[in-house]
């Protein structure tokens, strides 16, 4: 973090978060939702966060609304009949997330004004500290990965199961 730009702190207010509404998409909301998950999940004020501290509540904030459209989408098959394929592979090849994460729910621009404001000039230095969750070492896991991001994009209810080895 740069040391000489001030960063625009504000502290949650007690007792927001709860109340919070976590799914908005625009640069404040994102800013907003860093700043509680610095101070509630990391236990940390801005000046005193790090690149890997900035990853994490950025990536808890992106988390709060995928989770929205999650749960949404778990209700709308629990509303009707409806068959849910179950794949299970030894191995998850998926990449890097919270990039694809972003640019999916359209808040690249978001995140980086958000960014910005804590004094990150780019969101490509936050996105570099992610590492690789490799789960697994060959091709099978990023057919594995495939087979499951089709079954999303065409919009197939689906569950991945893992095989802990």
């Amino acid at each position: 973090m740069n040391e000489h730009q001030p960063i625009n702190l504000r502290l949650p207010t007690p007792g927001c978060y709860a109340d919070a509404d976590r799914s908005g998409l625009e640069a404040d909301d994102v800013f907003d939702g860093m700043t509680e998950h610095l101070f509630y999940t990391l236990g940390k004020l801005a000046p005193a966060a790090s690149r890997h501290d900035l990853y994490m509540a950025l990536s808890y904030a992106v988390r709060d609304r995928l989770m929205t459209r999650y749960l949404a989408g778990i209700e709308a098959l629990a509303a009707t009949p409806t068959r849910v394929v179950a794949y299970m592979s030894a191995e998850f090849l998926i990449g890097p997330q919270l990039g694809n994460n972003l640019l999916m729910l359209g808040m690249q621009e978001a995140a980086s004004e958000a960014l910005r404001r804590f004094g990150i000039a780019n969101v490509d230095e936050i996105l570099e500290v992610e590492e690789e969750p490799g789960l697994g070492n060959g091709g099978l896991g990023r057919l594995a990965a495939c087979f499951l991001e089709s079954l999303a994009s065409l919009e197939i209810p689906a569950t991945g199961y893992g095989i802990r080895y």
